[in-house]
């Protein structure tokens, strides 16, 4: 006759319920490492081989990156005034008319001409100006025109006709400009050399003058070459800061990139995605509401990240201290957020978001147990009817 036994149900429930909890939490999945974990990460680091530098924001963190922003046009070049002048050079078209005082002159027809009018003047045609820098001008010979204005040229010419011309007036126009251009490249509807006024064009204007941006202003940068110099800043900023649209002098070149600004989200978040920022100067705070907000059964509040590469320079202001090894002249660095402060939704605010920023939300820790038990739940449950059965008997 078989004997059956009681099983101890609830014994063989709790012996189930440790093994799991003692070799299983590492085992659970996860879209990540926990705060604690992150934590003890940091803190076992060898100072001199750390592979990132933890750091909570706070006021002084925001303070010091708030002094390394990125680089402006105004920064770096600094001309809030017009050119100072507009010469003439090497390649360019002018045209000369040249009057006289009274018929009969050099210039001029005599008073009894078949018109009977007595003009007074004549139009030299169109000629650029050659590589020595000048120009031809009857009567008056070969006449220097580069690096100098037109008032200047027109001078000259007045001097060279004085005695040979009657009281000659000369007016020098410039009717096609090579020098006094700007290069326009990238995305723009119509690249190519654009020439500038002597009343002087600010950077939207040459824009403008070719086509306009063909992509949004957002995801556009603006960067300025000058004498071997050079600054990118986002067009949007150029849009929005009237000390950024500055004046553009002859031979800049303008190009227009398209450059998708964009955040990566992982981790408890709604959205875990690439997301774009739609926008120049977003913050922390509008980054996790792009991405969804923090899953409410599953997120640590006290555990939200922002990972990325910031400058030797700037990694040893935030933590002077700081003798870990750089990647090419930058440190990886990681952000903590504590959002169930007050205070810590105000510092997400005033966090700006950088482009290939990657945040990152920790799970709760109820959330890896509530895993815990819901892996229990399955395994018990058959577990849990078979001694049901057994006891039965």
């Amino acid at each position: 006759m078989v004997v059956w036994k009681k099983f101890p149900r609830v014994g063989v429930i709790s012996t189930l319920l440790s093994a799991i909890i003692l070799t299983g939490c590492s085992m659970i999945p996860s879209a990540g490492p926990n705060r604690q974990q992150i934590s003890d990460a940091a803190k076992s680091q060898d100072p001199e081989t750390a592979d990132f530098l933890l750091l909570d924001v706070n006021n002084d963190v925001l303070r010091a990156l708030s002094h390394y922003a990125p680089p402006t046009l105004e920064g770096s070049f600094g001309n809030r005034k017009r050119p100072s002048k507009y010469v003439i050079g090497v390649g360019d078209s002018v045209t000369v008319t040249i009057w006289e005082g009274a018929a009969g002159g050099l210039f001029s027809r005599p008073a009894s001409d078949v018109l009977g009018t007595g003009s007074q003047s004549a139009a030299i045609p169109e000629q650029q100006v050659s590589k020595e820098g000048d120009i031809s001008v009857p009567f008056a010979g070969r006449i220097i025109v580069a690096g100098k204005t037109t008032d200047q040229v027109e001078q000259a010419i007045v001097e060279k006709l004085t005695g040979k011309a009657i009281e000659p007036q000369v007016l020098v126009v410039v009717s096609k400009s090579v020098n006094n251009a700007a290069t326009v490249i990238g995305e723009v509807n119509a690249p190519g050399r654009v020439p500038l006024s002597p009343r002087g064009e600010r950077i939207l204007d040459v824009i403008a003058l070719a086509g306009g941006n063909k992509t949004p202003a957002h995801e556009t940068f603006v960067v300025l070459d000058r004498n071997g110099a050079s600054a990118a800043v986002p067009l949007q900023t150029v849009i929005g800061r009237r000390g950024e649209n500055v004046f553009i002098l002859p031979d800049d070149t303008i190009s227009l990139i398209r450059d998708p600004q964009t955040f990566t989200a992982f981790g408890a978040a709604t959205r875990n995605a690439q997301v774009p920022f739609d926008a120049v100067g977003i913050s922390l705070a509008e980054a996790l509401a792009k991405a969804g907000g923090l899953i409410d059964n599953r997120a640590d509040p006290q555990g939200v990240y922002l990972m990325r590469f910031e400058t030797e320079k700037i990694a040893r202001v935030l933590k002077p201290d700081y003798a870990g090894p750089t990647y090419n002249g930058y440190v990886r660095v990681i952000y903590k957020l504590d959002m169930r402060e007050a205070n810590g939704i105000l510092l997400a605010r005033d966090f700006l978001i950088r482009n290939k920023d990657a945040i990152y939300i920790s799970n709760a820790p109820i959330s890896d147990l509530n895993k815990v038990l819901s892996i229990f739940s399955v395994v018990a449950s058959p577990v849990s009817q078979a001694t049901s059965i057994a006891n039965g008997f």
